[in-house]
């Protein structure tokens, strides 16, 4: 029988090891080795990128310098959808040793490569590079801060402008970098780690005197024998086609008081727009406040009137019952389209125990920025994972409605959600791959998103509705009527899509402050680190969402409208068309996208991301008036 079961569960665990290993995983222990001499430091590039376009691109995309072999760094699942491609470089230093006029290479650009050069100025791109797994970065200071320091990720492929006295425009490439490499040292073993990784690019048009010798030749332009390089950003390197360009760099190594445990604190503030925390933690106490008001209100409310009609009750008065206590008879009534509300909720559930794992992860400090690609690879790993709950969540809601093909159920709840954002995806990823964009996710990592997909999560889905479907159905605390009763005329301010468009303001307004800095994160390429807020940010959430829904819930029900299955969903739900409209506000103000793709492939992944925000804000409503409903019914006595 054992080993029976041990045959049963091993092409599954093949599966998962197969689309583990295509994502880009490694074991501890067991990751390809690093092309890095031990006696040597070798700076890693990176993607090229753009906020103007989005579109990221391989480094060797552009006439760069190449070393002999190019080898890719292993990278997880995360880092290959972030578009992240991680290779060697030819730049390699020596450990505290520094190092003036380093010839890198001579190129002389053909029409295509010049071509290829002037577009991405055009596009503001930034060149990516890494050294022992910190980026590297630009000191810029603030205009508005005296004293203080900005860093950009990342330095310019090359400007645009007037040089030289000339009227005419011209194109200049970054061709001398001018690396600082900031190390601690431990003062009883005199051993050093880098704790900084910055770099100030010129654009020099080197001279020299004589036959090119490679490396070994003697540049006018820079003297490597001078204490210091003589840079000459007068006679700027123009982008033509035919033109000879010598690439070259400089590395100083200084010492530094930052411990490698708290190298990467200057990192996580590099953006522009420092946080404004009294005005997020006002934001927040208004919406607690609010949040505070409400539920005081409905509980005094709801006490007035189950004291009411457990008191008419006793005294046995013939009075007309009123109100919500009317539609006894009817508010258990299963909904149209119940086994589509089963699936989105199961969907909604499988989210909210994603986000909230996740989250759990990122404020213990498992998912820094440091781990590039780790929270999208954790995010997708839960969400396979917490298809259990999903199914579980979906079938025990569809045998509360009496429904009897619960595997029909199950495959919804597996598919529906995921199909369509792959759909999308894959549109999105047509378009990256037309623009020949290292962005594109590869096949085999499209493959392996697939495995997870059908390989885990489907059967997960498929055992939680098993586990759900078998055990014994809920209860209601009341009967429901054979023949439905009719629903009176509403008051205009009772309308269904009113009612649902004012129920999402509030849940939007807990979030939407936040909403910012994560965009800017993800648009403006900044590093999103406040994980502590951002659940706390979530609790708000999850609290105004189900108290806004109970709210609303129990006005429809005063209204002597049964009908709150689907508006209890939608009610919270709706705050993710506030959400994409917001994106919509934030695309139009903060960024400088021209491209007609770049916008679609914005638009796409919002819509994404607002459609995962309805089926989450939308479970959590619909939880919150399902428990507020069985509660005040089974609270008052009814014949």
């Amino acid at each position: 029988m054992a080993a029976s079961w041990r045959l049963k569960i091993l092409p599954w665990i093949v599966l998962l090891l197969f689309a583990v290993r295509s994502a880009g995983f490694y074991l501890p222990g067991v990751a390809p080795a690093d092309f890095q001499r031990k006696d040597a430091l070798m700076v890693k590039v990176n993607k090229l990128t753009s906020v103007k376009t989005q579109l990221p691109y391989s480094y060797y995309s552009l006439p760069y310098c190449r070393p002999n072999v190019i080898i890719d760094s292993a990278e997880n699942l995360g880092e290959v959808l972030r578009g992240d491609r991680i290779e060697n470089s030819p730049y390699v230093f020596e450990m505290r040793e520094h190092q003036q006029c380093n010839i890198v290479c001579r190129k002389v650009l053909s029409q295509k490569e010049a071509k290829e050069l002037k577009e991405k100025i055009d596009d503001e791109y930034l060149v990516n590079m890494i050294l022992d797994n910190l980026p590297l970065v630009v000191p810029m200071r603030r205009l508005d801060h005296e004293g203080s320091m900005v860093y950009q990720l990342g330095y310019r492929v090359g400007l645009k402008g007037h040089y030289t006295g000339s009227t005419e425009e011209k194109y200049i490439i970054n061709n001398h970098l001018s690396f600082l490499v900031k190390y601690h040292k431990d003062q009883e073993t005199d051993l050093a780690r880098i704790v900084g990784f910055e770099v100030n690019p010129f654009s020099v048009k080197h001279e020299y005197d004589g036959a090119w010798e490679g490396n070994k030749t003697r540049l006018s332009t820079c003297d490597p024998h001078l204490k210091r390089s003589v840079v000459n950003s007068e006679n700027p390197q123009e982008v033509e086609p035919n033109k000879e360009i010598i690439f070259t760099y400089d590395v100083e190594f200084k010492e530094s008081d930052v411990k490698w445990a708290s190298r990467w604190d200057t990192y996580l503030l590099m953006a522009d727009d420092q946080i404004h925390w009294f005005s997020i933690v006002n934001s927040v106490m208004i919406v607690l406040f609010l949040s505070g008001m409400v539920a005081m209100i409905m509980l005094r409310t709801l006490y007035r009137d189950i004291s009411q009609y457990n008191q008419l009750e006793t005294q046995e008065e013939a009075q007309e019952e009123t109100g919500w206590k009317l539609v006894h008879g009817d508010v258990f009534r299963p909904p149209a389209h119940s086994d589509l509300l089963c699936v989105y909720v199961g969907t909604g559930v499988q989210f909210l125990g994603m986000v909230v794992v996740t989250m759990l992860f990122a404020v213990l400090g498992f998912l820094s920025p440091a781990n590039r690609g780790g929270l999208m690879t954790a995010m997708l790993l839960l969400w396979a994972l917490m298809g259990l709950l999903a199914g579980y969540s979906s079938a025990r809601l569809y045998k509360l409605f009496k429904g009897g093909d619960w595997k029909k159920t199950a495959l919804k709840t597996a598919f529906i959600f995921p199909g369509v954002v792959f759909i999308i995806f894959f549109f999105l990823n047509a378009l990256i791959w037309g623009e020949k964009s290292s962005g594109a996710v590869p096949f085999t990592t499209m493959f392996a998103l697939v495995l997870l997909w059908f390989g885990i999560s489907v059967p997960l889905v498929y055992a939680g509705s098993y586990v759900g479907f078998r055990k014994p159905a809920l209860e209601d605390p009341v009967k429901t009527n054979k023949i439905p009763r009719q629903v009176p005329e509403q008051a205009w301010y009772m309308h269904p899509a009113l009612s649902v468009l004012i129920g999402g303001i509030l849940p939007f307004g807990a979030v939407f402050i936040e909403l910012f800095f994560i965009l800017s994160s993800i648009w403006l390429h900044q590093f999103y680190y406040i994980f502590g807020f951002l659940f706390l940010v979530l609790v708000i959430l999850i609290v105004t969402c189900a108290e806004i829904t109970v709210v609303l819930c129990y006005f429809q029900l005063c209204s002597e409208d049964y009908h709150w299955w689907w508006r209890a969903y939608l009610t919270s739900g709706s705050s993710a068309l506030y959400l994409f409209l917001y994106a919509a506000f934030y695309f139009f103000t903060k960024l400088g996208i021209s491209k007609p793709v770049s916008a679609v492939l914005y638009f796409g992944y919002m819509l994404i991301a607002s459609y995962a925000f309805f089926v989450l804000t939308g479970a959590i409503g619909f939880y919150a008036c399902f428990w507020f409903t069985r509660l005040i019914y089974s609270s008052v006595k009814i014949d």
